[in-house]
This record gives structure tokens, sequence and C-alpha cells, in this order.
């Protein structure tokens, strides 16, 4: 089975993000995973980690925001009897239990300042200081990083430290959220149908043209995730139908109306390619040619923009 596997899609976007999770997993360096909540970065920092020379060794998993601030400090680096109030005997820490393997910080924009100065500090030497500690001891671990938040926007706050996600930020990988890849809804959907079909015993169902459409127009706020959790509950409630709109949750179907109200089609019709090409050079020309920002503006991840931008042979900027 290939590591990759779990990561379901096939639009531009993913397939380069996982083309390049390929070539990261090969080596050693320390990775930064971005994206919203729900798109699957845990699923990405897990198949990096079973395709890795490390494989075989420990791979733990901490979300960052879950712990006390009080509490995170002594869970990652460990603690000396004695060190506070409860700390009846020495702790061993995330790092040590992964020593020889991979250590997957999740929400890391959620970290206190003085623990990422900690953590920045065993990125440039391997050591490490438990709490009440006066001596540190070195161990070998991997470490791939999350985020949810915008990480340029907390250092520019004074949250996140720059020197940090400049050593974090070696290798960044980016999942797109799923309003940027519509086109992979449906993959998706047949996947987690088959899934909760053999988990619940029941036969899957399947959705109609028309309500495809309607969940390709809606923003899904919980991304992936939601979708996930969409599929659980019509395949319990609507084992082996056929789904229309109507059968859909109320905020989809009014995300819909809205998008649909947006653009009416011309009595004549319109070239469609024509028209994707001249909205992309649109996009281009407004932001002076960044590729990110006209992304950004047309809805559609990087990726998807430049595959674009080759199909229809566009002039690059």
């Amino acid at each position: 089975m290939d590591n990759f596997d779990p990561i379901i899609g096939q639009s531009p976007a993913i397939e380069a993000l996982i083309r390049s999770a390929r070539i990261v997993a090969a080596t050693d360096v320390t990775v930064l995973i971005k994206g919203e909540t729900g798109t699957g970065k845990e699923v990405l920092a897990t198949a990096i980690q079973k395709d890795s020379p490390r494989a075989n060794k420990p791979f733990i998993a901490l979300n960052c925001a879950a712990l006390p601030e009080g509490l995170v400090e002594s869970e990652i680096f460990g603690h000396k009897k004695g060190a506070f109030t409860g700390a009846v005997s020495d702790k061993q820490g995330l790092f040590q239990a992964a020593d020889g393997g991979t250590l997957f910080l999740d929400e890391i924009n959620s970290l206190p300042l003085g623990i990422q100065a900690k953590l920045l500090r065993f990125l440039e030497s391997g050591e490490c200081l438990p709490v009440g500690g006066t001596k540190p001891y070195m161990v070998n671990v991997r470490v791939i990083a999350a985020s949810n938040a915008d990480l340029t926007k907390l250092i520019e706050n004074g949250q996140f430290r720059q020197d940090l996600y400049f050593r974090l930020n070696v290798v960044p990988l980016e999942l797109p959220a799923l309003h940027q890849r519509t086109e992979d809804i449906e993959i998706l959907a047949k996947h987690f149908f088959t899934h909760f079909s053999a988990a619940h015993s029941l036969e899957p169902p399947t959705f109609s043209r028309q309500a495809i459409k309607t969940l390709r127009s809606y923003k899904w706020p919980g991304n992936v995730r939601e979708l996930r959790n969409l599929c659980e509950r019509l395949s319990i409630l609507l084992s082996g139908k056929v789904i229309e709109p109507e059968n859909l949750p109320h905020e989809f179907n009014r995300s819909a109306i809205t998008v649909s109200s947006d653009f009416t089609l011309p009595e004549l019709g319109l070239q469609l390619d024509a028209l994707e090409a001249d909205m992309i050079l649109q996009a281009l020309n407004r932001t002076k040619g960044n590729r990110s920002k006209s992304a950004r503006l047309l809805g559609i991840s990087r990726d998807t923009l430049l595959y674009r931008i080759q199909k229809h042979g566009l002039a690059t900027h």
C-alpha cells in the first residue's frame, strides 16, 4: 500500500502536494504543514512519517492547543523531581519518548513564547532541558509542525518567534481548503461512503449530479472533516438512496442559492474556456502578476491556478 493513499484527491493542488511530500519524506528535514482546520494536516504528517526512514521508530503527535499552558513545557521536555508542586518523580518528555523517531506538533501557533525558545534551541542543537533540570539531554527527533493560523501575522503581533518560523519553514507544505479543490469532493464522498457503509454494515448512498453541484458551491468552513461527518450522517440516514439537494442540510442549499444568483448564463450561451482565461488574466493584472493573490481572488489554490495558466497557454508574469 502507498503511504500517501489516505490523502484522497486528484486535483492539481493535491497531486502537487503529494509530489512534494514524497520528496520531503525521504529526507530528515523539518517540515511545516499549513492549512485550515479540517484539511487533514495530521493525515499528511502521518503519511510523511510512514514514508520516511524513521517509519519503524516512534511517531508521537501532540496538539499544542489541547494542553494547559503550565503543562506544555513538562509534557514536551519532561521534568525533574521537585521541579514544581506535584512533581513527585522524574518524568520523561515527548522528545525522549520519540527519540529516533518523529514528533508531530499540531497547532504549533498555540505554543507559549518561552517554550518556542526552547524548541528553537532543540532544532538548532538537538539539546533539550527538562523543567527543573540543569543538565540538558540530547535526542535525535525529526519535528513535523502544523499550524491552522497565519504564522506571519502572529509574528507581526509578537505572538510567534520569527527565528523559530524560519527554522520550521525549511520545507512548507500547504493543504488547500476544500472549497479550493471542489473537483475532489465527489471522489472524497465516494471514499467516505464506502468506509462508513462497511463500518455500519449498510448499503452506501450516492449523490445525484445536482447534489454534487450543490456541494461544490458550498464554502466548507470545516473542510474535509465536515464532508466526512456529512457522509457518515447520510450513510446512516439515507442508506442505499440517491441523495438530492433537498436531502442536504439547509446551509448547503442556502449557499447554492447565493452562488447561483451571482451570475446568469447569457441567452446565447458563452465560451467557458475563453471566460476562464479572461478571468485569470484579470486576476493576474489586478495583483500585478502575484499568483498567490490571484488564486485567492479566483477561489482556487495556487497549484490549480498554475495548472490553468498552463492549460490556456497564458503568458506568465
